[in-house]
């Protein structure tokens, strides 16, 4: 064959080869953005949201010790900083079903950003999270409208 090659016993089932059959397909509006695609766009904008703070206040806490040894003087309100900042990133993740948790994501990234002042490597961890939250915020806004 030129073409490629199909399966003679595959259906023209616009469900797909998983879907339940009895699930009526939602076709697109004619004048309107066609949707993500995604089954449940709330919860995978939650999770994503939910990830990245979850990998924050782990990397937050898996910092200290090599910022303290490499970097110098980390004080212990440095350290208490950080610590608190990881446990904030723990509780958003876990209440990202809130409509105000993505406001206190952004919160969250600023006061990174200002424990700078405790020691530099904060600022650039700051910096490095916020550009992540500001894309997850650009996923959100496109996926969710």
């Amino acid at each position: 064959m030129s073409g490629p090659e199909r399966d003679p016993h595959a259906t023209d089932d616009p469900t797909g080869p998983g879907a339940p059959a009895d699930q009526p397909v939602e076709e697109p509006v004619a004048g309107q953005p066609r949707r993500s695609g995604l089954r449940n766009p709330e919860a995978a904008v939650r999770g994503l949201g939910a990830g990245t703070l979850a990998l924050e206040a782990l990397v937050l806490l898996l910092a200290i010790q090599p910022v303290r040894v490499v970097g110098g003087d980390l004080s212990g309100a440095a350290i208490g900083v950080v610590v608190a900042l990881a446990v904030a990133a723990v509780v958003l993740a876990g209440m990202m079903r809130r409509p105000w948790a993505w406001n206190a994501g952004t919160v969250l990234q600023g006061l990174l950003i200002l424990g700078g002042l405790l020691h530099w490597s904060l600022f650039g961890l700051g910096i490095i999270f916020a550009l992540v939250w500001a894309y997850a915020l650009h996923v959100r806004r496109v996926i969710l409208g």
